[in-house]
C-alpha cells in the first residue's frame, strides 16, 4: 500500500516504513503524525505519510555500496557526457581500467552507449569529452535511499529531504 517517511526527533529523515508499522508507532505514543495523505484508516484516524519519533535516535554510519543502480541514481539516469536522460545507460570508467582506473565513486559515471563507445579507452580530456558534473561519493546513506522514493512521486516528503 503506502510507505511512510520516519523523521528523527530533530526532523531529519531516518528511514521509510510501512503504514502498518507507522500506525503501531503512533498508537504506542512513540511517534507523532506530521503529514497524512488524506485516506482514513479508522473513523477520524488519517493514514500517515510522515511521522516523527518523540525520542532522538542516533544514526549509525553506513557506507553506500558502489553498484550500477546506485551510480545511475546518483547521476539521475543522465549521461554525464551528452546530458541525455534515459534508463538504458552504461557505466563508464573516467580513467579506463587499462590505464589503472579502479571501481570507485569518483571514477565511474553513467554514460549512454554512444558516448561510451566514442570515448573508448581514453580519458575524457584525451577524447575531448568533458563531464557535466564531477562524480563523488554520496554523503549520507539515509538521504540517498530516501531520495530514491522522492524521485518516484512521494511529493509530501520532498520538504524533509535536502536537495530533493
Amino acid at each position: 500500500m503506502s510507505k511512510v517517511l520516519v523523521l528523527n526527533a530533530s526532523y531529519e529523515p531516518l528511514n521509510i516504513c510501512s503504514w502498518r508499522r507507522a500506525v503501531v508507532l503512533l498508537l504506542k505514543g512513540k511517534a507523532e503524525q506530521i503529514e497524512h495523505n488524506g485516506k482514513v484508516i479508522y473513523t477520524d484516524f488519517p493514514l500517515p505519510s510522515v511521522i516523527r519519533l518523540r525520542n532522538y535516535v542516533k544514526i549509525p554510519y553506513k557506507e553506500i555500496s558502489l553498484s550500477r543502480r546506485n551510480v545511475m541514481h546518483r547521476d539521475n539516469y543522465t549521461c554525464q557526457y551528452c546530458g541525455i536522460r534515459k534508463h538504458d545507460l552504461t557505466i563508464d570508467h573516467i580513467t579506463p581500467r587499462s590505464k589503472g582506473g579502479i571501481d570507485a565513486w569518483d571514477n565511474v559515471v553513467a554514460a549512454c552507449l554512444r558516448c561510451n563507445v566514442k570515448k573508448g579507452d581514453r580519458t575524457p580530456k584525451e577524447a575531448d569529452m568533458p563531464l557535466k558534473i564531477t562524480p563523488r561519493r554520496p554523503l549520507s546513506h539515509v538521504y540517498f535511499e530516501i531520495s530514491k522514493h522522492t524521485a518516484t512521486g512521494e511529493w509530501q516528503w520532498k520538504k524533509y529531504i535536502i536537495g530533493a
